[in-house]
């Protein structure tokens, strides 16, 4: 039996807006807890929605369901979906000889 268990989770990527004081802070209890400020981020606000019974309340109602995302999420494909290299085209200068060449080298 493996002593660890490593738990594979899905992480996006997502911008916020803070005020200075406060992204200082992050960064400072970064460091303090010596982690980076994104597990911080994540952990704080975990900690908030964890401990906030109303939002609990809130999460059960279907109200909850319909809520509009405001987060400014960046989608990034996954690595399975991930397209191959695009093709460079000849350039028409080149004569066809060279382009067949240059075509052949691709396909190999």
């Amino acid at each position: 039996m493996p002593l660890l268990e490593v738990i594979q989770t899905r992480q996006i990527s997502a911008s916020v807006r803070l005020t200075e004081p406060t992204a200082t802070q992050v960064d400072q209890y970064a460091a303090f807890i010596r982690a980076s400020a994104d597990d911080v981020v994540e952990q704080a606000l975990a900690y908030v929605f964890s401990k906030d019974r109303d939002f609990q309340d809130f999460l059960k109602s279907p109200e909850a369901r319909q809520v509009a995302s405001t987060l400014r999420i960046r989608r990034t494909p996954a690595p399975d979906a991930a397209e191959p290299p695009a093709k460079k085209p000849a350039v028409a200068s080149q004569s066809s000889a060279q382009a067949s060449a240059v075509a052949a080298g691709l396909k190999a």
